[in-house]
């Protein structure tokens, strides 16, 4: 069946990035990737509708809105669900990146989610504005403000700490 084998070529090349707006967004390995696996349940359930009528940036835009859309609404159902662990995933470090990582992804996690969403989705993905408010369902006035308050409370957050920002 040609149209499986084409949405096993498209998860298996995106699901990686799936996977890291995920984490960035929730916090959590093991939601992120029941996000990135509902997401891609979910398109997978009109795979064949999907392909007739989009490109491939299409369906990864189309990835990214379900990704989104089902991570806010979860966000809205457990508001109280959250866990804190003092325990990261592990994963590669680069030389001398892991310091800052740790400080921006910490910082990241004290936005709320929709804060969060656009912060991932303007410096992470390098999406506009126009995209961003298309993604989240938004208009671009709230994008822009949301991104405003995001930035300043994360320059709040990370007090001396943000001078790891400028260092390479």
């Amino acid at each position: 069946m040609e149209t499986a084998h084409d949405f096993e070529e498209f998860a298996s090349t995106r699901a990686r990035r799936l996977f890291q707006v995920a984490y960035l967004m929730c916090g959590d390995w093991h939601q992120a990737q029941d996000l990135v696996q509902t997401t891609l349940a979910k398109m997978f359930s009109i795979w064949g509708r999907l392909r007739r009528g989009e490109d491939e940036p299409g369906l990864d835009a189309y990835a990214r809105k379900v990704l989104l859309r089902y991570y806010l609404s979860q966000r809205r159902l457990k508001r109280s669900g959250e866990v804190v662990t003092a325990e990261l995933p592990d994963s590669a470090d680069l030389p001398g990146g892991s310091e800052l990582r740790l400080t921006l992804t910490a910082a990241l996690h004290r936005l709320p989610p929709r804060n969060r969403a656009v912060i991932v989705l303007r410096y992470l993905e390098d999406r506009s504005i126009e995209e961003v408010a298309e993604l989240l369902g938004i208009s671009q006035g709230a994008v822009k403000s949301l991104n405003s308050r995001s930035l300043a409370k994360l320059r709040e957050i990370l007090g001396n700490d943000r001078e790891l920002l400028f260092h390479p």
